[in-house]
């Protein structure tokens, strides 16, 4: 799943060709991606791109209205499409965009990326949103406003904002008592980092996935806190600039623990241990973070005695 470097690094991509050209044509290929009604996707066409930035884990394009006065009101108002790309989307970029009609489906099952918008501009060029696997998660949304969608309207403090302060960050610690990786990925609470990155994370932090966030001292909040800008501005710069087909295997590439089970640590070569669930795992070095103990590989895990 992207998270928060790869997402900006693809709200950068798509600023810098889509910007100032106009959409004219852009088409529903999996209905069950498109999770609004109005205004339909048809309302894009004919605008011109006005810039694509990110809220959390959201890509944002917004579209003004050909006749629009800036007022924010009326039919001529912005539009802005809004999509997460989930587990399995992701977004291909063709300078020379297919012209076929796309024909729209109602589901299907197929693991390899299939189509699920296409969106194509007035120099040929447009991108595609597709998506792999059998589970579809995959959501796309027309509104006026990005505040209509009730995930990005409660969307918690981006952890690159001058908001995301180590007292910031100690309060959310405060609020409940729960595993600091579960924090980490609670998107009302720090919008934008996932699995993977709550990993590297925690690794850098020399910290355990499951210590409870009330039992941090102050100068581990703070050493929290600098691991989480430090990690992510780190891999905002690795990721700028990239063309979006690179941005995957560069954030494999870059990862120190995360998808490295078996592998040693690069801070003190122990082997990098995982701890699985139904439907993801997570990664840890038990020399680095946890003392030397190695965390139980079950749902509900526990240090073991």
């Amino acid at each position: 799943m992207p998270e928060l470097p790869e997402v900006q690094a693809l709200a950068e991509f798509l600023d810098a060709r889509t910007t100032g050209r106009r959409v004219v044509a852009a088409d529903v290929a999996a209905i069950a991606a498109l999770k609004t009604f109005d205004p339909p996707v048809t309302a894009l066409v004919g605008r011109e791109v006005h810039g694509v930035t990110r809220h959390g884990k959201w890509l944002d394009v917004r579209l003004s209205g050909a006749g629009d006065h800036g007022d924010g009101s009326g039919e001529d108002a912005d539009l802005h499409l809004l999509f997460h790309l989930s587990r399995g989307g992701w977004v291909r970029w063709s300078d020379q965009a297919p012209t076929t009609p796309v024909r729209p489906r109602m589901g299907g099952s197929s693991r390899g990326a299939a189509l699920a918008l296409r969106v194509r501009l007035d120099d040929g060029a447009g991108f595609d949103l597709t998506e792999a696997g059998t589970r579809k998660r995959l959501a796309v949304h027309v509104v006026r406003d990005p505040q209509e969608v009730e995930q990005v309207a409660t969307l918690g403090v981006d952890p690159l904002s001058d908001d995301f302060t180590t007292e910031a960050l100690a309060a959310l610690m405060r609020e409940k008592n729960q595993q600091v990786k579960g924090l980490l990925r609670d998107q009302r609470a720090i919008a934008g980092i996932g699995n993977a990155y709550s990993d590297e994370i925690l690794h850098v932090a020399r910290v355990s996935p499951f210590k409870l966030t009330r039992s941090f001292s102050p100068d581990e909040v703070a050493a929290l806190h600098d691991a989480v800008v430090t990690t992510l501005r780190d891999a905002v710069a690795a990721s700028s600039g990239k063309p979006a087909k690179e941005l995957k295997d560069a954030k494999r590439a870059g990862m120190r623990v995360h998808g490295r089970t078996g592998e040693a640590c690069p801070v003190c070569g122990d082997v990098v241990r995982e701890v699985s669930f139904a439907d993801r795992s997570l990664q840890y070095c038990a020399t680095c973070q946890t003392g030397g103990q190695v965390l139980a590989d079950r749902r509900m895990s526990r240090l073991l005695k």
